[in-house]
């Protein structure tokens, strides 16, 4: 059983350590080619016969979008430094679903951009995986 737990917290770590990495890549690309992204977004939204998002005005938003990015990515790191605190991946799990449901509530009753609707499905599954990971070797569903 302990060896069940000790490649339980090394694949933790290895996986924790990937999402805070990848995290901070992704709020640098926020941070230095916002509108990269929407560009990119909105070329893709065209070609699937979908509205695009708008441009323009999202500068303050860029401002809570790589904030946000960096507490994810405190968090996915604090999951890696400490594999045994549960704390760190439930704040994750609340921040990603948060992020999601948000992200379908606005496609739903805002615009159908295929922004809100790519970012409900990741930030959902990234969700998902944390919780399903919470469920350590041995423990069953209750």
């Amino acid at each position: 059983m302990i060896e069940e737990w000790n490649s339980f917290y090394r694949v933790y770590k290895i996986i924790s350590l990937i999402m805070a990495l990848t995290f901070a890549v992704v709020g640098l690309i926020f941070l230095f080619m916002a509108d990269g992204v929407l560009i990119f977004f909105n070329a893709l939204s065209k070609q699937l016969g979908m509205l695009p998002a708008p441009v323009a005005g999202t500068d303050f938003y860029l401002v809570l979008a790589v904030a946000y990015m960096y507490v994810v990515t405190l968090l996915a790191f604090k999951m890696y430094r400490q594999p045994e605190n549960r704390q760190y991946p439930v704040l994750l799990i609340n921040a990603k679903t948060a992020s999601s449901v948000l992200s379908i509530l606005l496609f739903i009753f805002q615009q159908p951009y295929l922004l809100y609707i790519t970012n409900a499905i990741a930030d959902g599954s990234i969700a998902l995986f944390l919780w399903l990971l919470l469920l350590k070797p041995g423990q069953t569903r209750q």
